[in-house]
């Protein structure tokens, strides 16, 4: 018989901890489902900054015609404006997937059909038939916002980063978007771009409708929600201040372009998006909001720098004055998105932005008029700078006199009760 050996206590392991990533966006991420959904989304919303490029490039090549290419762009946008409410009713009271997809391939087909149309030297009035057929497509970046929504209802920071996340990749695409478009049709054919963009979104919209797990549940349409969203207490004079906030994005391009006039012209410009786009994350990472007047406030002066830039004669200095004025786009739109998620009634989140964001096509395509009228009429092109200077006032003037940022603690304490 062997005699026992001594006997080993086991020895203590201490219990493993999980701690919290301490970057917010980090912590964004760790929520299952969410990278999968924001990848699917940020495919589709890619094509956003490439569709009206293409469209302009494509159809200027083929009939020879720049203000044929304007009027068809300005009609889809038209559109546009008119069925992105109805598309964003359906997908609120059906759900994401049940009518994202669809309408996407409706729109896909639209700008197929406009592809073939250009091809085949088709009557001009098809082409207006065809890109109007392009306004199904849903608001892709809504839906996304309104997952995060879902996902942190009771977190406000973590809401808050989610927003600015949403506002930098905006940004991001509407930088990518267009050199993308550009680069397409030169380098292989005219219709690429518009091609390409059609395959993205309905291939992105698909990934993003696979995630039914982060999908926000539909939910049951009471009486009182079941009215127009423009009754809803502040909803009107926010619509209001983003319109006045889309002139000054429309004006500032055009008046950028014209005043730059040469290759130079694209990439200046993008440095307002790229001051935005990194705005927006630092923005992100303070976990809270400012008032909105407040940044209307700050972007009503920042404004004035690409005017400034531009009367020294200097591109490097209207370089300069973009970079820094975009610095205050991203702050505003992150509040004034999570100021349109407090006023919106549960279950019409994708309506309700779907409304701020027409409400903004509206303004660029008004800013875009006037800018243009401006720097075509005006004195020297430089005086035009004006245009989105003074659109910026308006803006900060229909807050203040609406008071529409005070809407932001009741609106908080009405559902906290």
């Amino acid at each position: 018989m062997t005699p026992a050996g001594p006997t080993l206590a086991p020895r203590y392991r201490e219990p493993r901890t999980t701690t919290a990533p301490s970057n917010p966006y980090l912590r964004l991420f760790a929520t299952p489902g969410t990278r999968a959904f924001t990848l699917g989304n940020l495919i589709a919303r890619v094509p956003m900054g490439m569709f009206g490029v293409s469209a302009v490039i494509m159809i200027a090549g083929s009939y020879g015609s720049y203000a044929l290419a304007g009027a068809v762009t300005a009609t889809g946008l038209a559109a546009t404006a008119l069925v992105a409410p109805w598309t964003a009713r359906l997908v609120d009271r059906y759900g994401q997937a049940r009518v994202a997809v669809p309408a996407t391939a409706a729109a896909a087909l639209g700008s197929l059909a406009l592809l073939l149309c250009v091809h085949h030297e088709a009557p001009a009035w098809t082409l207006f038939v065809a890109y109007a057929a392009t306004a199904t497509t849903p608001n892709t970046g809504g839906m996304s916002r309104a997952r995060w929504a879902h996902l942190h209802r009771g977190d406000p920071k973590a809401l808050h980063t989610a927003n600015a996340f949403e506002q930098a990749v905006d940004e991001l695409c509407f930088m990518i978007g267009p050199v993308l478009a550009a680069v397409l049709c030169a380098a292989l054919f005219p219709e690429a771009g518009t091609l390409i963009g059609a395959v993205m979104l309905f291939g992105g919209v698909l990934i993003f409708a696979a995630q039914r797990a982060t999908e926000p549940p539909v939910a049951p349409r009471s009486a009182a929600a079941a009215g127009s969203l423009l009754r809803a207490p502040g909803m009107a004079p926010l619509l209001g201040v983003f319109l006045a906030t889309g002139a000054v994005f429309g004006a500032m391009e055009v008046v950028t372009l014209a005043h730059v006039d040469g290759p130079a012209a694209g990439p200046v410009l993008a440095l307002q998006a790229a001051g935005s786009c990194a705005a927006g994350l630092v923005y992100g990472r303070a976990g809270r909001s400012v008032r909105l007047h407040t940044c209307l406030a700050a972007m009503t002066v920042l404004m004035s720098l690409p005017l400034l830039g531009a009367s020294t004669g200097s591109l490097l200095a209207l370089a300069g004055g973009l970079l820094v004025a975009g610095m205050a786009t991203a702050p505003t739109m992150v509040t004034g998105m999570t100021l349109v998620q407090r006023l919106t009634p549960a279950g019409r989140l994708n309506e309700g932005m779907t409304l701020a964001v027409t409400a903004l096509l509206g303004g660029i395509a008004a800013g875009s008029a006037t800018g243009g009228w401006a720097a075509e009429h005006g004195p020297t092109t430089t005086s035009a700078f004006l245009v989105p200077t003074a659109a910026a006032a308006v803006a900060l003037a229909l807050c203040a006199v609406t008071r529409v940022g005070g809407y932001q603690g009741m609106t908080k304490a009405r559902r906290s009760s």
